[in-house]
């Protein structure tokens, strides 16, 4: 390949892509700082001069290496509209690993260090769950339907990805729904800002709202002069340093991060094949085993110098895309988060950018990766693609509501048995099924991909197929992957007994069942996520 036509690194929507995936890296590093803070009481010396050092480091390895993997693509294909994955940390195991392992620990042993050790050794365990699944993930990516796939990554982006952001958003609308309106115009309108990226229009323009408002006595967005002098304090250069000891030290607690590190590994691994189905649907097809393989080695390398929160391949490759990104973005994004994070300066942005004004970036995200499953499959799968959002609306409600006992001083995690159980009753007694919602909501990823891939063949008439994805539902049920708690033999055995026999009951059809044809399908009419492809 000659000199000329060697891939860009850098084109103008790169601007507009680093805006937008650079916020949406800001929102959740200033999320989990915040939980760091004021959930888990860690000290800042801590947060600050060990956690944020060693999450910039597996941040920046992780943008680094995709932008690679994107120029790759770019040189070998010799396309010049190559869009690099985007990663970071992932946003559901940021709750999980806060709220289910590292603030019982803390809360059991008093000792904040203990529940940062138990976070480090279930990232470990976790890491090479994802390297030894990549190995088995192109497998499982072809076998699987698109409808699937997509249905079970819409069912992520419409929950734990688009209702924070909207609840936010209605919460101070004055900031909120400006900044979204000039997203939308940008990005889906087409509405140009003179050269500038909407992204930075918005956040500039959320920041202006809501310092103008401080100056005149309200509260919008909730900046304050006094919490901007205070953020100021915890500037200073601070790099990784290796915490093997800690993470050794968590394994005292091995018991109990095993019966999530595995299933939540699991999760990582289809959650991985998802974004990158999804990123081949607009395009770009990457290899999946370098994707999980990467996915592992950096999560790795960040436990192993202080950072308790897992990488992940993101949702979103087509609308970063969609909006001019290519190779570049992803790299300055790595470079920008790992100053941010090495240099202190994001206490001083949770002091000076209102975050509802970033928020609204991550809603257009989830709504473009939402209408990409209904958009991208045959139009008969629908209905498979709403049954695989089914259980993650359960699993985002098993969420609130232990998030809710939890401000109340409850941690569901960390109650007895029979006290569960009697809350859990008490529940029941007001219309909230919350076991319901438990069971149906384990593992909600593998959940929604099984319904959803068993509602696809049975559509198509392949009850053959089906019956193959409902005895993997039994097997997977079984030992805890799906619809349970934990890890373990015999779960919810009801359950794995219920879809061995829909195997059996689907076996039977392939042989004996006389059907009819199965309808034409309709021509799709041109859309604006298809013209990514």
């Amino acid at each position: 390949m000659s000199e000329s036509s060697k891939p860009r690194i850098w084109v103008p929507g790169d601007w507009n892509a680093f805006f937008g995936f650079g916020t949406n890296i800001l929102v959740n590093l200033l999320t989990l700082t915040g939980l760091l803070r004021f959930v888990l009481k860690m000290p800042d010396e801590l947060v600050f001069g060990r956690i944020l050092p060693a999450t910039g480091l597996m941040l920046c390895l992780s943008t680094l290496y995709y932008a690679w993997l994107a120029y790759r693509l770019a040189q070998q294909t010799g396309r010049t509209d190559v869009c690099a994955l985007p990663s970071g940390t992932s946003v559901p195991h940021m709750f999980v690993v806060t709220f289910i392992i590292m603030l019982p620990i803390t809360l059991k042993t008093g000792d904040p260090v203990k529940g940062w050790e138990a976070g480090l050794t279930w990232v470990f365990l976790q890491s090479f769950v994802l390297m030894i699944g990549g190995f088995i993930a192109p497998v499982i990516r072809k076998i699987t339907p698109r409808a699937a796939l997509l249905g079970t990554l819409a069912g992520v982006s419409i929950t734990f990805i688009s209702m924070r952001p909207a609840l936010e958003m209605f919460l101070t609308p004055l900031i909120g729904l400006p900044c979204f309106a000039i997203i939308l115009l940008s990005w889906f309108g087409g509405v140009k800002y003179r050269g500038i990226p909407a992204g930075l229009v918005a956040i500039a323009t959320g920041t202006v709202i809501a310092w103008g408002s401080t100056a005149l006595g309200g509260h919008h967005g909730g900046m304050s002069l006094q919490g901007l002098t205070d953020s100021v304090t915890n500037f200073g250069f601070h790099v990784p340093l290796p915490a093997f000891q800690h993470v050794f030290a968590g394994f005292e607690f091995l018991g109990i991060l095993l019966v999530t590190a595995i299933p939540f590994g699991i999760y990582d691994l289809v959650e991985a094949i998802d974004n990158v189905e999804s990123a081949a649907v607009a395009g770009d097809s990457f290899p999946t085993t370098r994707v999980l393989t990467a996915d592992g080695v950096v999560s790795l390398i960040g436990c192993l110098m202080g950072n308790p929160f897992i990488n992940a391949v993101y949702i979103g490759h087509p609308g970063w895309k969609a909006m001019g990104g290519r190779i570049g973005y992803s790299a300055a994004t790595g470079i920008a988060v790992i100053l941010l994070c090495w240099f202190g300066t994001i206490s001083v942005m949770l002091a000076l950018i209102p975050a509802v004004a970033i928020l609204p970036i991550l809603l257009y995200i989830a709504m473009l990766i939402g209408s990409q499953a209904f958009q991208e499959t045959p139009r008969s799968h629908a209905p498979a693609i709403v049954l695989s959002l089914v259980p993650h609306l359960a699993h985002w409600a098993v969420t609130l509501i232990t998030g809710a006992l939890a401000a109340a001083g409850t941690i569901t995690a960390a109650l007895p048995p029979d006290q569960l159980e009697a809350l859990v009753g008490r529940m029941k007694n007001e219309g909230v099924l919350f076991h319901g919602l438990q069971v149906l909501g384990g593992g909600s990823i593998l959940g929604g991909l099984i319904l959803g891939a068993i509602a696809a063949f049975i559509i198509d008439r392949n009850f053959s197929k089906a019956a193959g994805f409902a005895l993997a539902g039994a097997i997977l049920t079984f030992f805890g992957f799906m619809h349970g708690e934990r890890i373990g033999f015999a779960q919810t055995p009801m359950v794995a007994l219920s879809y061995l026999v829909v195997s059996g009951l689907l076996l039977g059809c392939a042989k004996f069942a006389a059907v009819t044809a199965r309808p034409a399908e309709e021509p799709a009419e041109p859309h604006a996520a298809g013209a990514l492809a």
